[in-house]
């Protein structure tokens, strides 16, 4: 790389996108091309036949559906030497491309300036990073740069599976200044006794240069439109440092804390609002809680394995009436093993008693042909560790899921998603794990005697997203391998089987490959989850079922951001009828807590409202519920988010409904879920950018008389036989509440 090129990426941990200063050149647009031609860097060469596509959107939606792959970008953008004359530091051009999906190198008139990831016939391999935000940046005195003509930044990029290209973002060119150095970090939050919450945030200088200016921060009642606090405070910071502020303020719905950076020589500023956590779910009691589902599915003569989920002080025994035949239960630890002979529905009354009470609750084992009565609930690797998971990291995960006491909630899968197969198969064509994982049947049998379940993931192609190992021409042979690792969940992910189609997108050719892998995990003598993982190409949500399908990827990969959530989330209305018990619509992995696939963690972009709506939605969806974030690093604003039982028993309910949009008018939707008890679950979700009051008529939805009326989150009782009911509901947030039929 030239010496007069500098490659960077800046992360802003709080930030929900990286700013403009005020003199910028938007790249909306490119000329592009699938394909690798090295010419195609050059700032000479022609490319006026190539299509215009536009920058900031995946070229999936841009005439290109199922391509994977080889691509070039090149964004022709003529640069202004006013650019230079009008900054205060006049050091570094800077290029922002946003995301690119999956590995980038990228050029300034065919001089590299920047890559990120590896291609596959790089020295050491394909190597994807697609959560990093492409940030490269230029010396303002580089010859490299064309002042005043025309420029060409040419981008090849390669798409390992899944979207690709530029996308999430809107790419543009800006001079550097002093305060794009500075970086807010959320650090450590403390909810207090007193009421009071105490937020420790990092201010950091990411330049080799010394920052000297002014934070100014206040401290808001969105709410209630009252300002609490405000404060000046001088910062220097020298090269590469960080100082920490402790900032307290109220426990409540609606606070917002804004920061404001001000750098001192330039004027210029930084900015960001954010939303303050806080905790709507109460603390659980002491005394026993038996949280598990109504209902458990398994197969007759295979191998069941139920861990019964229990909040409370620990230790507690447990005991069980009627327990069927073939069925030990660990008193010590809730975890009932064994298998059962014969189909048919068998009713187990569950006891669990600590020093402080009791709690009784039956569970129905129905042993027939149908798994997943109930939505999968769980943790898988991909939204956190992406590429880089391990077996340490997954055992870490496992251990978390019962220290932190989501086990004692339900949560029970730990998935390992891509990244874990060898680079070949053994002589006979068996399927191996690489170095990261030295043992996968012992990891099995590490999860199992905690009575956790085990996940994998593969493709029906020869390559996964990743560019490992798939399944193609080795199918019965991987399920059999699965069977005896103890696997009992795969998701099995579309990827390269694209490239063994070719233009050949008919049903028949997209099922075939989840036929062939359901017909082998059909003879394995033991219970298998089935994934479909197809992003819901030809309305897989209308024949998943037929596949053994236990649920169905309906939408692509979701992100840490309101726009994908809103996306994804709001628009499986449609995709009611097709959810039951034992099938499942799939909106893809949750997106709260700390999350990075793969590197630079960070706590989710989602607002706390947002966040509170993410699992109201995914629960009123009935959707499989899979923790993406790094489970040894969960605060206590996300487990109050992942244990509340009374909100996952909307999603746990035997019934398998999936919710309907009742009502969608003024920014305001209202989602309605009737459960297996007769009651209604009511989601009224403002979608508008303000906080707004929204009044719900009951008869508006059909319910008539009502008995009690309960807010799920705060698990209270809000009033008795009412008709109507007035909220305030924050900006993209949400009222959960039950309706009580007479």
């Amino acid at each position: 790389m030239a010496k007069f090129i500098i490659a960077f990426i800046i992360t802003f941990n709080i930030t929900a996108c990286l700013a403009q200063n005020a003199d910028y050149i938007r790249l909306d647009t490119a000329r592009f091309i699938t394909g690798d031609q090295p010419e195609w860097k050059n700032r000479v060469f022609n490319d006026h036949d190539w299509k215009i596509i536009k920058t900031g959107e995946v070229w999936q939606n841009q005439g290109f559906p199922d391509y994977h792959g080889y691509a070039w970008y090149r964004i022709h953008v003529r640069i202004p030497s006013s650019l230079k004359k009008q900054a205060v530091w006049g050091d570094s051009l800077r290029i922002y491309l946003a995301h690119v999906n999956d590995a980038d190198e990228t050029y300034l008139n065919g001089e590299i300036i920047g890559k990120t990831g590896a291609f596959p016939d790089d020295k050491g391999g394909y190597v994807s990073k697609w959560p990093a935000i492409r940030n490269y940046a230029v010396s303002a005195n580089s010859s490299v740069i064309k002042w005043d003509e025309d420029n060409v930044i040419a981008v090849k990029v390669y798409d390992g599976g899944g979207t690709g290209g530029i996308f999430m973002g809107e790419p543009f060119l800006d001079m550097l200044e002093k305060t794009d150095g500075i970086a807010f970090e959320a650090k450590e939050i403390m909810f207090l006794p007193s009421g009071k919450v105490l937020r420790k945030l990092s201010l950091q200088n990411k330049f080799n240069t010394t920052i000297r200016g002014t934070i100014h921060y206040t401290i808001n009642d969105a709410a209630g439109k009252k300002r609490l606090r405000d404060v000046n405070l001088p910062v220097a910071l020298g090269p590469f440092e960080s100082k920490e502020l402790a900032i307290e303020f109220p426990h409540r719905e609606g606070i917002e804390l804004v920061y404001n950076y001000t750098e001192q020589s330039s004027g210029k500023g930084k900015s960001y609002t954010e939303i303050a956590p806080y905790i709507l779910t109460p603390r659980a009691p002491l005394t026993p809680v038996i949280n598990s589902a109504a209902v458990l599915g398994v197969k007759a003569l295979h191998p069941i394995l139920y861990r019964i989920p229990v909040s409370g002080s620990k230790p507690i025994n447990f005991s069980i009436k009627q327990l069927p035949e073939g069925l030990s239960l660990d008193e010590k630890n809730g975890i009932i093993s064994g298998s059962i002979q014969a189909n048919g529905t068998y009713t187990l009354l569950i006891k669990a008693s600590n020093s402080l009470g009791k709690y009784e609750k039956s569970l129905e084992i129905k042993v027939g042909d149908t798994l997943a009565l109930t939505p999968p609930m769980g943790w898988n690797s991909w939204n956190c560790w992406g590429l880089s998971v391990s077996a340490e990291k997954v055992k870490s995960s496992a251990d978390a899921m019962i220290q932190k006491g989501l086990a004692d909630y339900g949560w029970n899968y730990i998935n390992v998603d891509d990244g874990w197969q060898a680079t070949g198969r053994a002589g006979d064509g068996e399927i191996k794990a690489n170095e990261k994982f030295p043992d996968m049947g012992g990891l099995g049998d590490y999860l199992h005697q905690q009575g956790l379940k085990f996940g994998i993931y593969s493709s029906p192609g020869t390559k996964t997203c990743g560019g490992f190992l798939g399944s193609l021409g080795h199918e019965g042979q991987d399920a059999v391998t699965y069977n005896q690792w103890g696997v009992d969940y795969l998701k099995y992910d579309l990827c390269s089987y694209t490239d063994v189609i070719g233009n050949d997108t008919s049903l028949s050719v997209q099922q075939k490959p989840y036929m062939l892998m359901r017909n082998y995990l059909e003879k394995q003598p033991r219970d298998i989850i089935y994934s479909i993982c197809q992003y819901g190409i030809h309305d897989v949500w209308k024949w998943g079922s037929s596949m053994n399908g236990n649920l169905w990827r309906t939408t692509e990969d979701i992100t840490d951001t309101w726009e994908s959530l809103y996306s994804i989330g709001f628009a499986q209305s449609n995709f009611y009828p097709y959810a039951h018990p034992g099938g499942w619509n799939d909106p893809d992995m949750l997106i709260v807590g700390k999350v990075g696939w793969g590197e630079n963690l960070h706590a989710s972009r989602l607002t706390p409202y947002e966040q509170y709506t993410h699992i109201s939605l995914w629960c009123l969806l009935s959707a499989p519920l899979l923790i993406g974030c790094d489970m040894s690093n969960l605060d206590e604003f996300t487990l109050n988010l992942l244990k509340n039982n009374e909100v996952i028993a909307v999603d746990q309910d035997a019934a398998g409904k999936q919710a309907q949009k009742m009502i969608d008018k003024y920014n305001f939707q209202v989602w309605v879920k009737q459960m297996a008890d007769g009651s209604h679950v009511i989601g009224i979700f403002n979608l508008g950018s303000s906080y707004a009051g929204y009044t719900l008529k009951l008869t508006d939805l059909g319910i008539n008389e009502t008995a009690s009326i309960r807010d799920l989150w705060a698990q209270k009782n809000i009033g008795n036989h009412l008709r109507q009911l007035i909220f305030q509901i924050p900006p993209h947030g949400v009222r959960l509440i039950k309706v009580f039929a007479n």
